[in-house]
């Protein structure tokens, strides 16, 4: 149950978990947020009907190695069909006002990322996290 959990492991009473277990940006108070990933055709062409649909979708967060598997461009990620599905995706986040995430920002695709919209940036902290340093630096908070 959640709230046994929740204070087993944060230290929250079953009264504070309900009051903070609510999904945002439904509740502005809520602090679960909920990010679906989109890394098929299907999902893309799915896209739409599920953020109109589904409330409560705080985030949607790209998997371009698995779509650009299933594009036949394995591992290519600067191939014009991946970007331009990646484009579809970011293009159909923007009309619903939903944020748009990427799982492999690095110091090389950083500024192409926030040029196009990203607001949901992840970066493999085992290697460093330098990409998300030149974020921070692009967007004037470092």
């Amino acid at each position: 149950d959640g709230p046994v959990r929740a204070a087993r492991y944060w230290g929250l009473n079953q009264q504070e978990y309900y009051s903070k277990a609510d999904v945002w940006p439904l509740d502005p108070n809520g602090e679960i947020l909920v990010v679906i990933q989109i890394e098929d055709t299907t999902g893309i062409h799915n896209l739409s009907d599920m953020l109109e649909n589904v409330p409560g979708i705080g985030a949607v967060l790209i998997g371009e190695g698995d779509l650009g598997q299933e594009l036949g461009f394995p591992r290519q990620y600067d191939h014009p069909a991946l970007l331009e599905a990646i484009a579809e995706i970011v293009a159909i986040c923007k009309v619903h006002d939903v944020v748009v995430g990427h799982a492999h920002a690095g110091t090389g695709n950083m500024q192409r990322l926030l040029d196009e919209g990203f607001r949901f940036i992840m970066s493999a902290p085992d290697r460093s996290y330098a990409g998300l340093e030149k974020g921070l630096e692009l967007i004037g908070r470092a």
